[in-house]
């Protein structure tokens, strides 16, 4: 994106593949060293002093700049890391985002056929539409800058498995009929799944002040 594009804060639509991407290093090492400290920085100094502006700012930030600028810091860091899990929420945020109709979808077909607690933890609405998962979302990511960052934690590995087990019926009822949707939606629930073990880890490491 050119700088010029940049001055219009013009949202940038970002696929879904993003969810894989990788970014490429000169020196890993710094990489990890500048995602770490980064972090860190970020979310004690607005933790600290909670101005609602930032926090909204923050909230947006993908909707205004995509995420290649936060993918270059965090997007290579180890899962059960801080710069590895707020790299996770852009990423949950970003798929909402992109295709809300979808994630509603699987959402509510995840939420009737999924037993536990999980949709209760989300704290979604029932039923929950399109905009409705756009706002639990961007309220999930709201709660790592203001709140119980654990427990946003724990809400979105929630919402991750309720999303993942929605995805992977809705795979099963393509299976016979339109093979690669099947495959798309069995590799967003494979996905989804492991995003919820490694948030869940993270809220665990939190409560004991070891998440860095």
């Amino acid at each position: 994106m050119t700088d010029d594009a940049r001055g219009f804060h013009k949202p940038v639509w970002r696929p879904a593949e993003l969810f894989d991407r990788l970014f490429a290093a000169d020196d890993p090492a710094e990489v990890s060293r500048v995602a770490h400290s980064t972090a860190r920085a970020l979310v004690a100094r607005v933790r600290e002093e909670p101005d609602a502006a930032v926090v909204e700012r923050l909230v947006a930030f993908t909707d205004r700049n995509g995420i290649d600028d936060i993918a270059e810091l965090w997007s290579r860091s180890p899962a059960k890391s801080l710069p590895g899990t707020l790299w996770r929420l852009y990423l949950l945020q970003l798929m909402v985002h992109d295709d809300p109709q979808t994630a509603a979808m699987t959402y509510e077909r995840g939420r009737i056929e999924l037993r536990s607690a999980d949709p209760v933890v989300a704290g979604a609405p029932t039923p929950a539409g399109p905009d409705e998962l756009v706002g639990l979302v961007d309220m999930i990511l709201r709660g790592v800058f203001v709140g119980d960052f654990a427990v946003a934690l724990e809400r979105a590995a929630a919402f991750c498995r309720v999303q993942a087990s929605g995805a992977s019926h809705v795979a099963d009822d393509y299976e016979g009929t339109e093979s690669d949707r099947a495959s798309a939606f069995t590799t967003r629930a494979l996905r989804l799944s492991d995003y919820a073990g490694d948030l869940a880890a993270a809220a665990a490491l939190w409560r004991r002040d070891a998440l860095v």
